[in-house]
């Protein structure tokens, strides 16, 4: 605890500045300093909801002897980008959120972090922060968004973004009810993804990450959360004594049943060696087993209540490292799961009845893409897992997308899209625009699509992606 670097005639300079926002000496002295970083942002229903969250753990921190810091940090919603070059900013956000945690965090002399976060690369940059800094962390997550409804039909935003390119008219796209709530969209996109894994990365409460938006048991939830991050301050345990190499593993095992990235970023963070070589290992021997959209067809909150993700573990017993630490730190992932019973059902199924036998990704390595590329199996229709024909290649997201509107791509084509990675775009796009119009006009059971960008997971169709070498850097792909 960093109580000496509050106390004494020399620290009567930082005292005042604490004193002066409101605090009292005796906390300032003796109470451990936790910094909130808070990525409300009205702008998105993701994190519009977020300040009554954040108020929530600041409760459970008072109430539990520490003081709690707020601060904000930059928060976006990726659906109000797609299809625009303004995309190219999003996947550089995960940085630029993980050093705006840091760079308050260190100045601040914070003795442990709780961030409040929900969506996409927010997320994924506080999970970066938190392995970054090593000191006490958790994160708490601000759940899922209701499944629309219309005309009894459930409906999901990413059944809006096919639309647009359907020739539905204005009133047929179900602006006003296929975001009903606050909360990240309900489908297996990147917001939902990541709030799972914070809970097999020792960085979520278990149980507690996927917990609607709308079900007061987020705001308790919260405030249990503060609780205990106090007592996480107090024992010191950082992320690099509770995210071990074979917590990283789970994770991605965990990642094949359900699907999900940036574990590879933790892991360098940590200093810990993982390799692609790791997900090819799991991916033939941990099948899907999470029929959320888009492999199946239910959704997040509906996940929830059928166990959520300590169901998923408690189906992958057999496989995970049960002896790996949890988040409690004295307390196994063996003797987290004895207490919960195994329940597969249609929602989340046993190893035994996958949803598909396939994982929910897998490594593809070719003459294209000799250093790897990603697909999500359980998204991919049958009539094109396997599709042979003419490659029309484009250099960016717009000019496809203007290819396919035009009637160019036919069924049977192959769409290659490059110079959208890393560098190329820069900041590794998602092809969002491109695929949504496939999916809207039909295509996306006809097509295959290469690329060295990224995809959503609300996207489905043969899609391959995060090709490597990207063309930027002189890639096969480039030819």
């Amino acid at each position: 605890m960093g109580y000496n670097y509050w106390n004494g005639t020399e620290a009567a300079h930082r005292r005042v500045m604490m004193k002066a926002a409101g605090y009292s000496d005796e906390d300032i002295r003796q109470k451990p300093h936790i910094g909130i970083p808070n990525s409300y942002m009205a702008g998105s229903p993701g994190t519009a909801h977020l300040r009554q969250v954040t108020e929530a753990v600041k409760e459970g921190i008072w109430a539990a002897g520490g003081i709690p810091v707020e601060f904000g940090i930059p928060a976006t919603c990726g659906n109000v980008a797609n299809g625009a070059d303004e995309m190219k900013y999003e996947q550089v956000g995960r940085d630029i959120v993980a050093m705006s945690i840091e760079f308050v965090s260190r100045i601040h002399n914070f003795d442990a972090i709780c961030c409040v976060a929900s969506c996409d690369l927010i997320i994924a940059g506080c999970y970066l922060a938190a392995c970054r800094l090593d000191i006490p962390a958790l994160v708490v997550t601000g759940g899922s968004m209701q499944a629309g409804n219309y005309c009894g039909k459930t409906v999901v935003e990413a059944d809006l973004d096919a639309a647009r390119f359907s020739g539905a008219s204005e009133a047929e796209l179900l602006e006003e009810s296929v975001c009903p709530s606050f909360g990240a969209c309900p489908s297996m996109g990147t917001a939902n993804t990541m709030q799972m894994l914070g809970e097999v990365l020792n960085l979520v409460m278990p149980g507690t990450s996927t917990i609607p938006a709308s079900d007061n048991a987020r705001l308790r939830a919260a405030r249990t959360a503060g609780k205990y991050m106090v007592q996480l301050a107090r024992s010191g345990k950082t992320p690099k004594d509770l995210i071990t190499k074979d917590v990283l593993e789970n994770a991605i095992m965990f990642d094949m049943a359900v699907a999900v990235l940036h574990i590879l970023a933790y892991a360098y963070e940590l200093g810990i060696k993982l390799t692609l070589a790791d997900f090819e290992k799991y991916a033939k021997e941990i099948y899907c087993i999470n029929a959320v959209i888009p492999s199946g067809p239910y959704t997040v909150v509906d996940f929830h209540y059928a166990g959520g993700v300590k169901q998923v573990m408690k189906q992958l017993a057999g496989k995970i490292h049960t002896d790996a630490p949890t988040i409690y730190g004295d307390t196994t992932w063996g003797e987290l799961l004895d207490s919960v019973k195994s329940a597969p059902n249609k929602v989340i199924h046993s190893l035994e009845d996958p949803v598909a036998k396939e994982p929910g990704l897998k490594i593809m390595r070719g003459n294209i893409s000799p250093a790897g590329a990603i697909v999500r199996p359980t998204a991919v229709y049958e009539e094109v897992k396997y599709i042979k024909g003419a490659a029309k290649v484009y250099e960016c997201d717009q000019d496809a997308y203007r290819a396919i509107m035009a009637g160019e791509i036919v069924a049977g084509d192959i769409l290659v899209i490059r110079y959208e990675g890393c560098k190329g775009a820069p900041g590794m796009k998602e092809l969002m625009l491109s695929i949504d119009a496939l999916i809207g006009l039909g295509l996306d059971k006809k097509v295959g699509l290469i690329t060295d960008a990224r995809f959503s997971g609300f996207n489905y169709g043969a899609i391959v992606g995060h090709v490597s070498p990207e063309a930027y850097d002189g890639g096969v792909i480039a030819l």
